[in-house]
């Protein structure tokens, strides 16, 4: 792996992953867009995450079957045309099938992963993980600022048409870039599935590291859909932009991944998921004084989903690098498995993160976030009274 390529790789991630997260940000506009509720707006986020998380447990175990490159960029031309699809969406229910559509297909990011982890020496895993994760970490946060400027200037269509430009430019570039890869795997499609709920049954590090990510996610995807109604709420009177600009200012946890990755290869993940889920706990924490308005309230906004976005993205560092340290020739399983998991729980942090903020407002979204982390954090605590496991920084 060269470092030209990865940054490439870093920057295709970005590309598919934000085809998730902008939606989040124009939700108010697509309310008002369509003339329907922020309710009901919001299943268009949920969907377009339901159908990633189908896509990872579909489509992520072809990368131990097929070519990479191939694979790659027929994701990407697929998710194009969704995206045009979307964009001209008349009412909902369209919006939100072609939104499931999208979310199946933009599934290159936890294809990649295993792809580079399988062409870098293991004292280098962790830090090329963090710089492709940094990658995913631009396309969510500037998504978001994407889509809530363009959405404010040109409507809610605009992001979507902006969004499949990029994603088939960036299939045009990888059918030249990519490396030729042979597949490690000749099984057939059924036994590919199979295997990675086997690998759920059978590795207990991944079913802990699944478990972890599931909660800590969950938590993140219930402030996100929470803030764009709180900021466009009596609270704030803002509109969709300052989603994106709060976003935009998370920036810098692109910075952060790729520490989080030399920490993980020098003292081992467990050390930096008990670091991650305390900092979860006291950005709830943080967070809570977002609901007052004002300068203070965006001041703790800003502090709090900082913070938020630093701890979970350093906590998926750490839980990817334990999965791909177990069994190399199933990675892509692994990872399918892992990512399934993790996305079911933001799925489920979406729908739950919407429906605090409707019966109890800003308030009950912090609990839910500080809820689930103490969650995750009481099942680390009691794993590590286990008995203890060696961890060697790189191996496990």
């Amino acid at each position: 792996m060269s470092r030209r390529l990865t940054l490439l790789l870093a920057l295709t991630c970005g590309v598919a992953v934000g085809n998730v997260y902008f939606p989040q940000a124009i939700s108010p506009s697509v309310a008002s867009g369509l003339h329907i509720t922020p309710d009901s707006a919001a299943l268009v986020v949920t969907a377009v995450q339901l159908g990633y998380t189908a896509g990872i447990f579909l489509l992520v175990p072809l990368g131990d079957r097929l070519p990479y490159r191939p694979l790659i960029v027929t994701l990407l031309g697929i998710t194009g045309l969704g995206l045009l699809a979307a964009s001209a969406a008349p009412a909902l229910p369209p919006l939100v099938g072609a939104s499931i559509l999208i979310g199946v297909t933009t599934v290159v990011a936890p294809i990649i992963a295993p792809m580079a982890a399988g062409l870098v020496a293991d004292d280098r895993r962790g830090t090329v993980t963090g710089t492709l994760l940094s990658g995913s970490i631009g396309g969510m946060l500037l998504s978001r600022a994407f889509g809530g400027t363009i959405s404010e200037w040109w409507g809610w269509r605009a992001p979507y048409l902006i969004a499949a430009a990029l994603s088939l430019l960036i299939a045009a570039f990888l059918a030249r870039a990519l490396p030729t890869t042979s597949p490690p795997s000749g099984q057939r499609y059924p036994a590919l599935l199979a295997e990675s709920l086997r690998l759920l049954r059978t590795e207990p590090e991944l079913r802990r590291s699944c478990f972890y990510q599931a909660a800590i996610f969950a938590g993140f995807s219930a402030v996100w859909t929470g803030v764009a109604l709180l900021l466009t709420g009596p609270a704030y009177n803002l509109g969709a932009q300052a989603v994106g600009v709060l976003a935009l200012v998370n920036a810098g946890t692109m910075l952060c991944t790729p520490v989080a990755g030399r920490q993980v290869d020098r003292r081992g993940p467990d050390t930096v998921n008990l670091v991650c889920m305390l900092g979860v706990i006291a950005s709830a924490g943080v967070l809570a004084f977002g609901g007052l308005g004002g300068a203070l309230g965006l001041v703790a906004l800003v502090i709090g989903t900082l913070l938020l976005d630093v701890a979970m993205q350093s906590g998926q560092v750490a839980n990817q690098v334990r999965i791909y340290a177990l069994r190399p020739e199933v990675r892509s399983r692994l990872n399918t498995a892992y990512m399934t998991c993790a996305y079911l729980g933001g799925s489920m942090g979406s729908w739950i993160g919407a429906r605090a903020y409707a019966h109890v407002g800003w308030p009950g979204v912090c609990a839910v976030v500080a809820l689930l982390a103490a969650v995750a954090l009481g099942r680390h605590l009691s794993s590590s009274a286990s008995p203890v496991r060696a961890e060697v920084p790189g191996r496990l």
